[in-house]
């Protein structure tokens, strides 16, 4: 069975090709319009980007006396004609700003110039760019992928081929198990596994940890009528309910010893006995399982059976944390937001604040996909045309910090008059924008660009809370 096993999971991995990582620059999301696509533009032979303003996103590469030119045009009216530029020098790659009017941003940082790290997100207008220093392919230009079942789409070229090689594992005849920290989204992919199999039974989802260890092998095996006390119809059980279809166990490695040895007998024996029942009940099932622990680390513990380890030995997909694949924001935050809209609405919300933006992308998620869902879904339920940064959870907002700080050395002294001009005006009106607007015979958008540029807030130069 081992041998069989490494045969198919050796065609499995020939059959797809892995990416060489390579340097990439994506266009992520586009505060203005969240269904904007984006685009991956892999950096692999190119010496030179050119980030400028544009109709429509566009990407073009030129040679040029042995220089290839990478132009990124950007559907963005908030970016200058020529906004800023990377430069490769070896293997490394450098950020310069070229005077634009509203500037680039890290966070609530402007910034001048910059070694660029991976995964570094950078503002431009209202729209992010984000460096990944092993997270393109060469020398590809491509826009949203198309997924090959619900919840395998990725901006990622690394994590699309682990994908297509779980799309073929799928269709196979054997155990497949995923690995990911909490709320990372392996029940997506479990579905996504059923879905591609085509198995005519139900897909049945049993978090091992969240049932009480008292109750467990009648929840899972069934049981009969009056097999124990309170036990007072027959039950299936979840195990029998997932017959010719998929049983999913969530946190595998939290599952009991005695529940252990009960389901290592029904993978063996293909069937099971209710509790209180002597007779046996063949099942067909596809086992997916999913942990955020090392099973061969709890197996040398004593904690998980090393017999039943090796039953649920098959093909194994890594899912990355959501801090570990910020382009991928550029697909969930459109979907999440549609699915949080109301039923009655006349669409998603399809917009957000420059600093919503900003925050998205600045924060770790540790809590994943999961956390990512509710917090635009609390954001949607009070927002009106926009996503504002007051909309999002009190950790978020904390990423850009309490004071924005600005490089003076990217100040004329022009700018340093207006700033002062503005400081005062916020503050004489006490941060009502549409007073300090009439003021300086601007509208309130121009005057949220400056405060923006200059790294001014209302609550740091004096406001209350009654914005018209």
């Amino acid at each position: 069975m081992v041998s069989a096993m490494a045969d198919t999971l050796s065609a499995i991995a020939s059959g797809v090709r892995v990416p060489r990582e390579q340097p990439a620059l994506y266009l992520g999301l586009c505060a203005d319009d969240l269904a904007m696509p984006p685009v991956r533009c892999g950096l692999a032979g190119v010496d030179l980007v050119e980030i400028r303003r544009s109709d429509v996103r566009r990407v073009t590469v030129h040679r040029n006396d042995g220089v290839s030119t990478m132009e990124i045009g950007v559907a963005d009216a908030r970016l200058s004609q020529h906004h800023a530029r990377l430069t490769r020098s070896g293997t490394s790659w450098t950020f310069d700003d070229l005077g634009s009017k509203n500037g680039s941003w890290i966070k609530n940082t402007r910034i001048k110039t910059r070694q660029l790290a991976d995964r570094d997100v950078i503002i431009v207008g209202h729209t992010a760019l984000i460096f990944r220093a092993r997270g393109g392919s060469a020398p590809t230009i491509t826009g949203a992928p198309t997924a090959v079942a619900a919840g395998l789409q990725t901006m990622s070229p690394v994590l699309e081929a682990q994908f297509a090689k779980l799309a073929t594992a799928a269709r196979r005849a054997i155990a497949i198990e995923i690995r990911g920290e909490t709320g990372a989204g392996k029940e997506l992919i479990a579905r996504a596994v059923h879905a591609l199999s085509e198995r005519p039974g139900a897909f049945v989802a049993v978090n091992c940890g969240a049932i009480a260890s008292s109750l467990l092998e009648g929840e899972l095996f069934g049981h009969r009528r009056g097999a124990f006390t309170g036990a007072a119809v027959e039950r299936a059980g979840l195990i029998r309910s997932a017959d010719q279809g998929t049983l999913f166990l969530d946190e595998i490695a939290e599952l009991p010893l005695a529940a252990q040895t009960s389901l290592l007998r029904v993978l063996q024996e293909k069937e099971l006995t209710p509790l209180g029942s002597d007779r046996a009940v063949p099942v067909d099932l596809r086992v997916v399982t999913a942990t955020h622990q090392d099973l061969d680390e709890a197996v040398a513990a004593g904690r998980f059976r090393a017999d039943l380890r090796a039953r649920l030995l098959g093909f194994r997909v890594d899912l990355p944390p959501l801090r570990d694949r910020p382009e991928d924001l550029s697909l969930l935050v459109p979907e999440l937001l549609r699915r949080a809209s109301a039923p009655d609405a006349a669409g998603a919300t399809t917009a957000l604040l420059a600093d919503t933006l900003a925050a998205l992308y600045a924060y770790d998620w540790p809590l994943n996909i999961r956390e990512l869902e509710r917090a635009l879904a609390a954001a949607a339920a009070v927002a009106r045309d926009r996503i504002e940064l007051s909309h999002l959870p009190s950790a978020l907002r904390t990423m850009l910090g309490d004071d924005p700080e600005v490089d003076e050395a990217t100040l004329s002294p022009q700018d340093r008059e207006l700033r002062g001009r503005l400081a005062e005006a916020i503050a004489r009106h006490r941060g009502v924008l549409a007073d300090v607007a009439r003021e300086l015979g601007k509208d309130r958008t121009q005057i949220r660009r400056w405060m923006k540029r200059f790294g001014l807030r209302r609550e740091t130069v004096g406001s209350d809370s009654s914005e018209p």
